[in-house]
């Protein structure tokens, strides 16, 4: 037989964790703030390597002696770590004028890496790490396909969370950051001489997201305070392919020592953005804030000695141009502060600066649990801005280990809500100056927006007299407009006013509900807007290429799913959405890749055990698992072994069946089931032997027999079962190179992504649907035994044992 098998492209995401768990293990008695500058480095010469080496016009120089192959050379001898320092990161620096890869870290720190041959070993396997053939960045580009951004993006995230809590402020997570790059209006931007501005840029993670938004790029501008987080924005620039924005990023402090600056004054810029260390108490140190020679505070007021939160506000306020826009995120209590940050706050606002403000969940940032928001400030229209736009995100998230994450739905809903300016209950509204002067300038959220759920009223007459309120079910008016009669079929209108009365047994709901045509006709509804949208999808799915970018894909059929969903009724379009981008990141973004890179391939690769040791003659396949091809080849073949596995399972019952009767006290079973609960061959025919002809045993014989006929029939429907999956699977294993590609596609676009994203969202509708059934039943419960009733059946249970005492002669009192 003849195998298809090739080494197909890794997925991505098992690059990336393979790579985490690698770097993990080998991280010693460091923490993950440490850790990240030793593997960082390594990271960036594998990539500068691959890209550059070689190339006498490549934007980067990698003088001679200092590629990864002369690491890769190193590795086991004496004195590699101080090579790594002199002899591949200090040259690599001063030739690029970086000043950055010998800042990270000493690769000849004893202390951290150990002595001698710990030490030798210790860097030869962290090099080790980086000589995956998947870790080949020769092709990298700043578009979709970007292993390198994206392998960065990721160990950045992974260090941030393991980092603790006063270490993980380099990183802004990823979702923040593209809510702030989206709703500031850099998609607009017509040139990339437009710029963007971080004055607190960490590892510039939240800068590359801005800059990625604008259609053209962004020049690109930022300043930090701390000397190893400057180097790692740096780096952070070279590996996501702007070099030229490493010379813009400096190190020092901001607020007392701003940098980039335009002769005298501040250097203004078209957008801002910034994720500041919160509340920072020597804010004010290197420079008196009253005497401020770039005007920060004029007009506005200078913050309290202790908070540093409106200094950065007000810095980020006087760096934008006069049309400039931008977005800060701070904790709530500059919204609501008094003293000194109310008058800042009240001065802001009454120039019209702010566009609006935007609650996020608590424990969203690595460096700290408490809540933030999100200003975003507008110079261009504050001349005519009559309030600001809030919205109350703080609800919308998923956990994530220890820490709180917005998933893609909260994402797409805050911009779409937040750009268009809408209206939502208890999450969104426009308020206006007046209302905002009534409240003395407090901006805090919940004045203006109650998010809080509906109070469930238990109404005393009902569990009194019985029915169901009135309010409780036009509180359901939305599946009502829906389902126009089911109401009369659930309920009627009872005796007294203001009370229904339920007319079907309660057991009787879900049945009643599922069952009704306007029920039946509105799933088909909802049949048809999935169908529509498969038929539109199904056709970019089939036809990924090699030109194909996944990422564009992926927010084309997205936003696709969307319009479709918009406007239906009991449904929201961003927990639909959400079921696509989370089978986008778990299976389809890493196939979609590989399809990319290998093309339609049916590809089988060798299995391995636990110890990723090759197992002969096994195979797996990752993009087209085995069920898909025997659900739609072997069927009958299937069935066969489905055949046999039932009629095993039978066996089996009717074997616990006799042990069950006839193990207890003096069971007829009991002379073959050994100490560990167990009967074997040998123990029965021993028995058997024993007893055979003797007519005192006659029953004890016959039900051993009966056990034994049993044992003997599940031994060979195993072996017959063994049998047909071996054959199954050969069968399967053959048929992967004989697949064409219309068969793959079949077996990957339909049977593989668009069923299981079909189950994923008719899961979603049923949710919604049961929601319905599970509220009306929660209402009957609640209701079905008023006070009366209680009391009566109180009464007659009162009565019975009243009357069973007597029959015992007690007497009741």
């Amino acid at each position: 037989m003849s195998l298809k098998i090739k080494n197909m492209a890794i997925k991505k995401s098992e690059l990336y964790s393979s790579l985490w768990k690698s770097c993990d293990e080998l991280r010693g008695g460091m923490d993950a703030s440490q850790y990240k500058d030793y593997i960082l480095p390594l990271l960036f010469i594998k990539y500068v390597s691959d890209k550059y080496a070689d190339d006498e016009d490549a934007l980067i120089t990698i003088p001679e002696g200092a590629s990864f192959n002369d690491l890769v050379l190193m590795k086991g001898k004496d004195g590699i770590g101080d090579y790594i320092n002199k002899k591949v990161l200090a040259p690599i620096d001063k030739e690029n004028g970086f000043d950055m890869l010998t800042k990270m870290a000493d690769f000849n720190d004893e202390d951290k890496l150990g002595k001698g041959k710990e030490l030798i070993e210790k860097l030869s396997k962290l090099i080790a790490i980086f000589e995956n053939p998947a870790l080949n960045f020769s092709n990298n580009r700043a578009e979709d396909d970007d292993l390198l951004g994206d392998a960065y993006e990721y160990l950045m995230q992974h260090f941030a969370k393991e980092a603790g809590k006063s270490k993980g402020q380099f990183y802004t997570p990823s979702e923040v950051s593209r809510i702030m790059a989206k709703i500031i209006g850099v998609n607009s931007a017509t040139s990339q001489s437009q710029t963007v501005y971080d004055p607190a840029c960490g590892s510039a993670s939240l800068l590359l997201k801005v800059n990625d938004e604008a259609p053209h790029g962004l020049t690109i501008y930022g300043q930090e305070k701390d000397n190893a987080t400057v180097a790692l924005a740096k780096m952070n620039m070279v590996l996501h392919n702007n070099p030229e924005a490493v010379q813009d990023i400096v190190q020092g402090n901001t607020l007392a020592d701003p940098i980039h600056k335009d002769g005298d004054q501040l250097k203004r810029f078209d957008f801002c953005v910034a994720n500041p260390p919160f509340s920072v108490k020597s804010w004010s140190n290197g420079f008196h804030p009253e005497n401020d020679i770039y005007k920060r505070f004029d007009g506005f007021g200078i913050p309290p000695n202790k908070n540093g939160d409106y200094a950065f506000l007000l810095h980020i306020i006087r760096s934008l141009k006069t049309k400039g826009k931008g977005a800060v995120i701070l904790p709530h209590g500059v919204l609501f502060r008094g003293n000194a940050e109310a008058t800042i706050r009240t001065n802001i606002v009454k120039r019209g600066l702010i566009k609006g403000i935007i609650g996020l969940p608590a424990n969203l940032f690595f460096g700290t649990g408490i809540p933030a928001c999100i200003i975003v400030i507008d110079k261009e229209n504050a001349g005519t801005r009559k309030g600001l736009f809030m919205i109350d995100a703080s609800k919308g998230y998923i956990k994530d280990g220890n820490k709180n994450r917005l998933r893609e739905q909260d994402l797409h809903k805050i911009v779409d809500v937040f750009n268009n300016q809408m209206e939502v209950t208890k999450f969104s509204r426009m308020v206006s100056y007046e209302e905002i002067e009534t409240n003395e300038y407090n901006l805090n959220i919940p004045r203006y927006i109650d998010s809080q759920d509906e109070e469930d009223i238990q109404d005393i007459q009902a569990h009194l007299l019985g029915d169901i309120p009135n309010r409780d079910v036009e509180a359901l008016q939305n599946y009502w407009e829906v389902y126009p009669n089911l109401q009369e079929h659930l309920f009627h209108p009872a005796k007294r006013e203001s009370y229904y009365s339920l007319v079907v047994p309660k057991a009787n709901i879900k049945e009643t509900i599922f069952n009704h045509a306007e029920f039946i006709e509105y799933r088909e509804t909802l049949d048809k807007v999935y169908c529509a949208w498969e038929s539109e999808t199904k056709p970019k799915l089939w036809n990924i290429n090699e030109t194909t970018k996944p990422k564009e894909l992926i927010f084309e059929i997205s936003e696709s799913l969307l319009k479709h969903y918009k406007n239906k009724a009991l449904i929201n379009p961003y927990d639909i959405y959400q079921h696509l981008m989370d089978y986008w990141n778990d299976i389809l973004k890493d196939d979609s890749f590989l399809i990319k890179e290998d093309g339609w391939i049916a590809t089988l690769t060798p299995l391995k055990d636990k110890n990723g040791k090759i197992k002969k003659g096994e195979f797996e396949s990752e993009l087209i698992p085995f069920e898909l091809v025997i659900n739609r080849f072997f069927a009958k073949e299937q069935i066969e072994t489905k055949t046999i596995e039932v009629y095993l399972d039978t066996l089996s019952a009717e074997m616990t069946e006799l042990i069950e009767e006839h193990s207890g006290d003096d069971g007829l079973l009991n002379e073959v089931i050994n100490d560990k609960g167990n009967i074997t061959k040998g123990d029965i025919a021993k028995r058997l032997k024993e007893i055979k002809g003797d007519e005192e045993y006659v029953e004890e014989y016959d039900v051993i027999h009966s056990y034994e006929k049993l044992m003997t029939l599940e031994a060979a429907n195993k072996k017959t079962l063994k049998e047909a999956e071996a054959k199954l699977k050969l069968q399967v294993y053959a048929k992967y190179p004989k697949l064409t590609e219309h068969e793959i596609k079949t077996l990957i676009v339909e049977d593989k992504w668009l069923s299981v994203l079909k189950n994923s969202i008719d899961s979603e509708i049923d949710r919604i649907s049961q929601c319905l059934t599970n509220r009306i039943t929660e209402l009957a419960n609640r209701y079905e035994y008023p006070l009366p009733r209680i009391e009566q059946q109180v009464q007659e249970l009162q009565t019975k044992v009243a009357e069973h005492l007597q029959k015992m002669g007690m007497v009741w009192n």
